[in-house]
């Protein structure tokens, strides 16, 4: 059975008809040609499939593309602003926060939804003081950022410089 679903992809509203089985991953890669997402584990173990669904990093691998219609994506790609790297994408130039590259588009969403969740005052399982962030954000220590960006795997090993990065952008 295939549906006919109208996305905002990067700022651009996208028609495209899916059968109902397929993944907004797939749906975003296969139907509409938006390389940036990745398909590494197609499991959602690995986070280079993230993109910011609604605001919200989401793995697109795991959610079916008929239930996003209407919805607004933003890929690694959607973040530059004409010439203008986003400030989480500058950064991870600067920190050398990359090897391969495969994961970064992944890496790069998460972290700006994190960043987002982290001023919204959201909790991770290391917060220590659950109360604290409520009002002006949650503190983001190196612990912080490596437990909030865990569901995103990097098999080059270039952790110490994305925390770098990341730390970075959370400091402004």
């Amino acid at each position: 059975m295939e549906a006919e679903i109208t996305l905002r992809v990067d700022g651009r509203e996208r028609t495209v008809t899916v059968d109902t089985r397929t993944s907004l991953l797939d749906a975003l890669r296969e139907r509409l040609g938006v390389t940036s997402p990745k398909k590494g584990c197609d499991h959602g173990q690995c986070g280079a499939c993230t993109v910011l669904l609604e605001g919200r990093r989401t793995l697109s691998c795991l959610s079916l593309a008929v239930a996003q219609g209407g919805s607004e994506v933003v890929t690694a790609a959607g973040l530059v602003d004409g010439d203008t790297l986003h400030p989480v994408q500058q950064a991870f130039v600067d920190h050398d926060g990359l090897q391969c590259g495969y994961c970064t588009p992944g890496q790069v969403c998460s972290a700006v939804g994190m960043l987002q969740e982290a001023a919204d005052g959201a909790p991770s399982h290391v917060t220590e003081d659950l109360e604290a962030g409520i009002d002006g954000g949650a503190e983001l220590t190196d612990d912080e950022i490596r437990e909030r960006m865990s569901g995103n795997l990097c098999r080059c090993g270039a952790y110490p410089n994305i925390v770098a990065a990341i730390r970075e952008v959370a400091a402004r």
